[in-house]
């Protein structure tokens, strides 16, 4: 199965890194099966880093390899994915002991129903089922060093603007 990772660098061999914000499912090397959603995170910070060029990189996924590693896999928005979300974005201190977690990215358009949420405007329920009719990506975290096995780089894509 291919899986991609946009940035601004080539990454041919990723590591686990501690991130400078907090994200959906913590610190760790994420990708996703979606090359177009790839794209946009990688136009996306050739923007915030007013920078000329970023790459979608390309790695070649092993599902034998979830044999041995400890993996946590969101089908879709629930109250049980909710939950491990706002953990991780509002909770610094926030661990958890998967090697990969799997599931629906949190975008700008579910920021702003978890807002709603956050205001009290929407109970869980609402919040889950407005997720629900949402079309969302997926996004793939690669949480610990013994996770990144999974994964072989394959090639870059290069992006411009």
């Amino acid at each position: 199965m291919k899986l991609y990772h946009g940035g601004l660098d080539i990454i041919e061999l990723p590591e686990i890194r501690e991130p400078n914000r907090t994200l959906d499912y913590g610190r760790g090397f994420y990708l996703t099966t979606s090359y177009e959603q790839a794209q946009k995170w990688v136009k996306r910070k050739i923007d915030e880093n007013r920078v000329s060029c970023g790459y979608v990189n390309e790695y070649d996924y092993d599902p034998l390899s979830e044999k041995e590693l400890h993996i946590l896999n969101f089908e879709s928005p629930t109250e049980e994915w909710l939950d491990f979300v706002m953990a991780n974005r509002m909770n610094p201190d926030f661990s958890h002991e998967y090697d990969i977690v799997k599931g629906p990215v949190a975008n700008d358009r579910v920021y702003a129903a978890f807002a709603l949420y956050e205001a009290r405007l929407y109970d869980r329920k609402r919040l889950i089922e407005e997720l629900r009719v949402y079309k969302l990506v997926d996004q793939i975290l690669l949480h610990t060093p013994k996770s990144l096995s999974s994964i072989r780089f394959i090639k870059a894509h290069k992006i411009t603007t």
